[in-house]
C-alpha cells in the first residue's frame, strides 16, 4: 500500500480541493444573494427624489411627472424613462436623471430662458432663447418683445434667423427690442422702444451689421437698414 507520508499528503490534497470548491460555491451565493438585495429587494430600493436646478417649475410637479417608483430597487429604476417624463413638462429644457446612494434619485432640470412672446391671435405663449414655443400664458409679460410673425417654432426657417440675429446683437441692443419680425429668413427687422425700426435682412455679416447699426443709429431717422452693409440707409 502507500507510505503514510502519500496518504496523508493525498488527504490534505483532497481536502484543500473541497473547501476550494466550497469556497467557490459560497462566493457565488454571496454574489447571488448581493444581486438579490440590489434588484429584488427594498433594502436599496427608493426613498427619496431631489428636484434641482428649477426656478419656476415646482419641485412636486417635477416628482409627479417623473413617477418615480418609490421603494423599487435603485438598480431597477428607470432613469431615461424618467428623464423622457419630466423633459415633456412646459418650461424644462434638459433633463439629467441620476442615482445618488444608497437610496435617492436626483433631478436636475434646466428650465427654458424666455426670449419673447408669441401671440396667435387667440392664445399667448412665451417663446424661449431657441425659439421654442413652450407655454401658454395669460397675460403679457413686460420687458418681453413680441415675435410679430404668421408662424414662430424652432423648426421654422424664419424663426431660426430671427434667433441667430437675436443672438448676434449687442446685449445693450437686444434689451431694447419691441418686436421681432419676418416673413422669411432674409427679411428680417425688428423694433425698438424708441419706436425706430432696424431692417436687417438675413443672419449672415451679424457682426459687421451690428457695428454698422452702431454707427447709423447717431443719424436721424424712423427706418435703419443695414441688409447690406455696405451700403446702409436711413429713412
Amino acid at each position: 500500500g502507500p507510505a503514510p507520508e502519500q496518504a496523508g499528503a493525498g488527504f490534505v490534497s483532497r481536502a484543500r480541493a473541497l473547501r476550494r470548491r466550497w469556497i467557490a460555491v459560497l462566493s457565488v451565493l454571496t454574489v447571488l444573494g448581493l444581486a438579490y438585495v440590489l434588484l429584488f429587494t427594498s433594502l436599496l430600493g427608493v426613498r427619496s427624489v431631489e428636484v434641482t436646478g428649477n426656478r419656476d417649475v415646482g419641485a412636486d410637479r417635477v416628482r409627479e411627472v417623473a413617477e418615480v417608483p418609490e421603494r423599487r430597487a435603485m438598480l431597477r429604476v428607470d432613469t431615461d424613462a424618467i428623464a423622457d417624463r419630466v423633459a415633456g413638462i412646459p418650461g424644462v429644457a434638459t433633463v439629467d436623471v441620476s442615482r445618488s446612494w444608497p437610496s435617492t434619485i436626483e433631478i436636475a432640470v434646466t428650465e427654458r430662458t424666455p426670449a419673447g412672446v408669441y401671440d396667435t391671435g387667440s392664445t399667448l405663449y412665451l417663446v424661449d432663447t431657441g425659439g421654442v414655443v413652450y407655454k401658454e400664458i395669460s397675460e403679457r409679460p413686460q420687458g418681453l418683445p413680441e415675435f410679430k410673425m404668421s408662424e414662430v417654432g424652432a423648426d421654422k426657417a424664419a424663426t431660426r434667423a430671427v434667433i441667430a440675429v437675436r443672438r448676434a446683437l449687442p446685449e445693450q441692443l437686444r434689451d431694447k427690442v419691441t418686436q421681432w419680425r419676418a416673413d422669411s429668413p432674409g427679411s428680417v427687422e425688428f423694433t425698438l422702444r424708441s419706436g425706430k425700426t432696424v431692417r436687417w435682412g438675413d443672419a449672415s455679416d451679424s457682426d459687421r451689421k451690428a457695428k454698422v447699426l452702431g454707427a447709423l443709429m447717431t443719424r436721424q431717422g424712423k427706418v435703419y437698414d443695414v441688409s447690406s452693409p455696405a451700403l446702409p440707409t436711413v429713412s
